[in-house]
């Protein structure tokens, strides 16, 4: 089995994997990424992808920020929905 041969990795380290090894013993690369462990995958000594494991300890749903975290911090002006000057325009449409 390649896991106990070319697998033979700790724990939680970035590690180079060529493609063709990969394939030959899949399971043992899901087991490296269970570890912890995250993998650059190579072909032709080149780097092609990334692969990491994902952060069990740490919610997997983005928490929402509160309202009105920033209150106070800025004011909006009374004429920022007015229609820009045709100048600002022509800036945007003529570069």
């Amino acid at each position: 089995m390649i896991v106990n041969s070319c697998f033979n990795y700790k724990a939680n380290a970035m590690i180079t994997l060529k493609i063709d090894d990969i394939q030959q013993d899949f399971s043992g690369f899901i087991k490296l990424i269970q570890e912890g462990n995250s993998l650059i995958i190579t072909q032709a000594d080149k780097p092609i992808a990334e692969v990491k494991p994902i952060p069990t300890n740490q919610p997997q749903k983005q928490q929402r920020r509160p309202i009105g975290l920033c209150a106070g911090e800025f004011v909006v002006p009374d004429d920022f929905n007015d229609p820009l000057p045709e100048e600002i325009i022509n800036l945007f449409e003529n570069p």
